[in-house]
């Protein structure tokens, strides 16, 4: 299984928000920004703080893909 921050990324345009602003209020430090730039896995607390931030739920900014579909 893979790790798409896709929807993430799509929300974050659709509301206007930069990554720089996202890692600010939502507390992110550069290298979580960078793992989740490169699809790699976070810790639940930092999606957590991701959803606060824009009102959302996990399944609108996490998206698993099965490595079988690719």
């Amino acid at each position: 299984m893979q790790i798409s921050y896709n929807r993430l990324w799509k929300l974050m345009i659709d509301k206007k928000i930069k990554k720089m602003q996202l890692a600010k209020d939502a507390k992110l430090s550069t290298s979580t920004l960078a793992k989740l730039g490169q699809e790699k896995p976070v810790s639940m607390d930092v999606l957590m703080r991701i959803c606060k931030v824009l009102d959302c739920d996990i399944g609108d900014i996490v998206e698993m893909i099965d490595d079988k579909q690719e």
